[in-house]
């Protein structure tokens, strides 16, 4: 089974592609072994979006802002290893009896 590919597309125009780019070397880092590559593609009209396989994770438009690192790593955990621990960043890890 081919290793699932994220893309986000930003808006050239307001200038995201730095945005983008963090948030594409974060997903790298995180999901090294999980993922086969992500691709940065410019747009325009104010787009910011995030799908994996053609599935769109994340809409700016739809949220009304735009994702924040800790639930952007969640939703594509939940896609691509859903049994995996971020750690940290896990929002589960609250949910977590105390010892």
């Amino acid at each position: 089974m081919p290793s699932p590919k994220i893309e986000i597309t930003y808006c050239r125009q307001c200038r995201w592609l730095m945005r983008a780019a963090w948030m594409a070397q974060e997903l790298l880092t995180t999901f090294e072994s999980e993922v086969g590559g992500v691709t940065l593609t410019p747009g325009t009209g104010g787009i910011f979006e995030i799908s994996i396989d053609g599935e769109r994770i994340w809409s700016r438009k739809e949220q009304g802002r735009f994702p924040e690192m800790k639930e952007l790593k969640q939703l594509v955990r939940d896609r691509v290893a859903p049994g995996r621990d971020l750690g940290h960043s896990d929002g589960r890890a609250a949910a977590k009896p105390a010892d």
